[in-house]
């Protein structure tokens, strides 16, 4: 990555409007440090002034707790550098007045403090991790089962990550599931698949 950008911010012109970094992977590994040259190219783009955004699949954190996580490591940034599948959801429901019923992980919750979940018409499916219950998963299905046109949302459709050297489950498979058994196609706000 630091290559890339040495050339970018040398003598040679790039037409470069703009940089999106992701964070998991690209700027530091899961349950690790920072990626050896991350930070460093992180601050040559800020000396460039080359404009940027992190960028991120994560949705069990919010992105304050990113950014503590980020500035940990050696990155310095700002809540509003780092675009999530969170935010973007957030925005989203506001936008389209929908009220949530939100199968997220609880750590996840304060980004849609400011969403009205009464009376919930969607469903919003994070990586709930442990709260990937069948009660949880069974009161997502009867909502979207009751609704005339059911609304289903989802930050993702990954298959799988890498968490601390394991392989484990994304929301990719609990989002098939709701679809298959609520017959019903989610918006995806975030990653597709991996």
């Amino acid at each position: 990555m630091l290559a890339i950008l040495n050339k970018m911010t040398s003598k040679v012109q790039w037409d470069v409007k703009g940089v999106l970094l992701d964070i998991t992977g690209v700027l530091y590994e899961s349950g690790q440090g920072a990626i050896k040259g991350s930070v460093e190219a992180v601050e040559k783009l800020r000396q460039a002034k080359i404009p940027f955004r992190f960028v991120t699949n994560e949705t069990q954190r919010t992105r304050p707790d990113l950014v503590t996580k980020l500035k940990s490591i050696g990155f310095s940034l700002s809540e509003s550098e780092i675009f999530s599948p969170g935010i973007a959801t957030s925005t989203y429901l506001k936008q389209m007045k929908l009220r949530p019923f939100l199968l997220v992980h609880p750590e996840l919750l304060p980004e849609f403090s400011d969403c009205d979940q009464n009376s919930p018409n969607c469903v919003v499916i994070g990586d709930a991790a442990e709260d990937f219950s069948y009660e949880n998963m069974n009161k997502a299905f009867q909502l979207l089962l009751k609704s005339e046109n059911p609304v289903l949302i989802s930050m993702g459709k990954g298959k799988y990550y890498k968490e601390k050297g394991e392989i484990v489950m994304d929301l990719g498979g609990f989002t098939a599931a709701l679809e298959f058994s609520a017959d019903c196609e989610a918006k995806i706000i975030g990653k597709t698949f991996s």
